[in-house]
């Protein structure tokens, strides 16, 4: 029993330390227009270094960017950034995702990501929920820098594609994970 009490204080020392060390991310919103920053140089960053996602955004039915999502956990983890769904080039939503985990874990890290609606069926999953959890639903592929170079918009054969970039820090450890992507709007 006190193994567990300190094991869940030393979580929670961790975790405010964290926060701390994020600068409290989550304390201000951001805004419509630096969300919208924030998803075009993500795009330009992203296309810049996979020739493959570019292909993938050509073709698109839909583009969600999270440009900047923090994680963070120790047996208790959590992440969160804000992002856009673009539509023939042009912002047609707001969205938050937001993870929580528990399991062997500890680390700190941000990175960003794409998801990359081949489909209209799933975008309209996307736009019809209440909240989308990644898992249940449409088929989603990650795509690695591997995997990448062997593939093309003509044999990509399921519905939602995701591209992570820009990874910062660093988190290990296996755990439980849920998460989940809801509409949100921004000033």
């Amino acid at each position: 029993m006190r193994k567990t009490i300190q094991t869940i204080g030393t979580s929670l020392a961790f975790m405010a330390i964290v926060v701390l060390a994020l600068g409290l991310p989550s304390a201000k919103a951001m805004t419509a227009a630096e969300i919208d920053l924030g998803v075009q140089e993500a795009l330009t960053k992203l296309y810049a270094h996979s020739e493959t996602a570019r292909d993938f955004g050509a073709v698109a039915k839909g583009i969600l960017v999270f440009p900047d999502v923090y994680k963070a956990g120790f047996l208790v983890g959590g992440s969160f950034g804000d992002g856009a769904l673009l539509k023939n080039g042009k912002t047609a939503g707001y969205y938050r995702t937001v993870e929580a985990s528990y399991g062997l874990q500890a680390g700190i890290q941000s990175f960003g990501y794409v998801l990359f609606f081949l489909q209209d069926s799933s975008l309209e999953y996307l736009d019809n929920s209440k909240g989308w959890e990644i898992g249940v639903g449409p088929s989603l592929v990650v795509v690695d820098t591997g995997f990448a170079s062997s593939m093309t918009t003509t044999t990509a054969k399921d519905h939602i594609y995701a591209f992570f970039f820009d990874q910062k820090g660093l988190m290990a450890g296996l755990g439980l994970k849920g998460s989940k992507i809801t509409r949100i709007h921004p000033d």
